[in-house]
């Protein structure tokens, strides 16, 4: 199986609610597709989201990416290469990691039909569910406690709630939170490195004295700062997940070797894909530190994708991967089943994704 062609299209799908963190608001997913032709007739897909204050991605860096170094790099290859397929991949181009995680999906994408075999199985085939977070919007207190009794009655038992915006407000957040989802409800909080080392240990601090029993605290300062981060996780009376300050292999060595972070989030898009990500998940697994599976504001394509890695490894112990569900609409045909908060992979060969609606190509 040899890849012949590389089509890309960008698809819009409008969100339910806007989606608002400490970093940016947005209305709906604005997403690159990846589609890599076989000489047999089968389609890889992958996904891109452009996401310029995280990652540095725009749609622009994506598809300069491919039509510069990935295209040439995939053309002509042979899908069953995959160690040195993806090596070269990695080293096509510095940087780009969202473009970088939408070929490698795809790669991966063929490599399962090629032998048949749905992805999460070669990976490890742990399980076939998960269960998702959703993700609380950073709004007024009253905003948020309402947006907690819709996803409550929708059936959600853990929490992902945005701080941030507004650090003196983001206690009070809390507690309209916790009031309006009552006691047996898990709540993680996120502030997108929004908060000072010492500012986020008082936050915390106050959060803990106050019984709002959050699970855990995620980014809570600069992505830059390991020395922040080491110094609130020693401190904080809440487990911290590291987010923004992995995005390679290398970087969760660093925060691992630092213990700087109990917890470390996978983002395909921060790492590039799965390749890395397998990779993140065994220098975490040797440290004995559990993982959670993120997703960035994505579409069902590189979500699914998140889906199969984390059906396969049990150190992935936190799911957080509500971008479909946070969307009106699905483009995707195939894939994993996202009912609302339980997501069941697909056992059909690959990625199982077998089309997408809408796409624009791009010339």
């Amino acid at each position: 199986m040899k890849i012949t062609a590389i089509k890309l299209g960008r698809i819009s799908v409008p969100l339910r609610v806007p989606f608002k963190t400490a970093l940016r608001t947005v209305d709906s997913v604005e997403d690159i597709i990846v589609e890599l032709h076989t000489d047999t007739g089968a389609i890889g897909y992958g996904e891109a989201p452009p996401t310029g204050v995280i990652t540095g991605e725009t749609h622009g860096s994506i598809i300069g990416a491919f039509k510069d170094h990935i295209n040439k790099t995939l053309l002509g290859r042979d899908v069953d290469d995959l160690e040195n397929l993806l090596q070269d991949l990695n080293k096509c181009i510095v940087g780009n990691h969202n473009a970088k995680a939408a070929a490698d999906m795809a790669i991966y994408d063929l490599y399962g039909k090629l032998y048949n075999v749905p992805v999460y199985k070669l990976l490890g085939g742990s399980r076939k569910t998960l269960e998702t977070d959703i993700t609380i919007s950073v709004n007024d207190p009253q905003e948020m406690a309402r947006d907690t009794l819709n996803a409550v009655q929708r059936g959600y038992t853990v929490l992902k709630t945005k701080v941030g915006v507004n650090p003196a407000l983001d206690v009070e957040r809390l507690k309209a939170v916790r009031q309006a989802a009552g006691k047996d409800i898990k709540i993680r909080i996120d502030a997108n490195q929004a908060w000072r080392p010492k500012e986020a240990v008082k936050l915390l601090n106050q959060m803990e004295a106050l019984s709002l029993d959050i699970e855990l605290v995620e980014q809570p300062v600069a992505a830059h700062d390991i020395s922040g981060l080491k110094y609130v996780t020693e401190r904080s009376p809440i487990p911290v997940l590291a987010d923004e300050s992995v995005f390679s292999p290398q970087d969760a060595m660093t925060i691992l070797q630092h213990q700087a972070a109990d917890m470390i989030n996978i983002k395909l898009m921060k790492c590039g894909g799965i390749y890395n990500a397998l990779k993140i998940t065994t220098a975490a697994e040797l440290m004995g530190v559990e993982c959670m599976i993120g997703c960035m504001l994505e579409a069902k394509v590189s979500v699914n994708a998140a889906v199969h890695l984390g059906c396969a490894r049990q150190v992935i112990s936190a799911v957080d991967l509500d971008g479909p569900v946070l969307c009106k609409e699905d483009p995707v045909v195939g894939g994993a089943v996202f009912d609302e908060k339980k997501i069941t992979v697909s056992d059909a060969p690959g990625l199982g994704i077998s089309g997408i609606k809408n796409i624009v190509y791009i010339d």
